[in-house]
């Protein structure tokens, strides 16, 4: 398998970080401020939650503002020692339950006697039995004379 040749195989460390630095910065020149150019149709049946809720001198959250964390969990330690408990628990019920689960066994003694029973194999269809079989069909399946 051929590798694929750098683009510029010459160009190491700061040279490519330079060139990914200029490139992103002319690739954002041509977004935009989508938030800034979006407009909102005022005839749109949510126009007016829209502007409540694109407020600029509306209440920000801060970090401040993160509840604390429930202090009546568990410890993190103890999730792993119950996967744990219920692996051994899952190990177990197989262990016990192994010894009565069955497979199914002499399929092929089985097989052969239901052979035997349908009675000799039929020979594979004729393709000419099959076109005179659909030639008598459609001779068949003329329309009714109209009225």
């Amino acid at each position: 398998m051929n590798a694929l040749r750098p683009l510029f195989p010459n160009a190491r460390g700061p040279v490519r970080l330079i060139a990914a630095v200029g490139g992103s910065a002319l690739l954002s020149a041509c977004v935009g401020n989508p938030f800034v150019d979006a407009k909102i149709d005022p005839a749109s049946p949510v126009a007016p939650e829209v502007a409540r809720v694109t407020r600029a001198d509306a209440n920000f959250p801060t970090f401040a503002s993160i509840p604390k964390a429930p202090g009546d969990l568990r410890p993190i330690q103890l999730y792993g020692q119950e996967a744990k408990r219920l692996e051994l628990a899952a190990a177990e019920l197989i262990r016990e339950t192994e010894p009565g689960t069955w497979t199914l066994q002499g399929t092929d003694d089985f097989a052969a006697k239901a052979r035997r029973d349908a009675g000799p194999a039929l020979p594979p269809p004729n393709p000419t039995d099959a076109e005179a079989f659909a030639r008598e069909l459609r001779e068949r399946a003329t329309p009714p004379p109209p009225r």
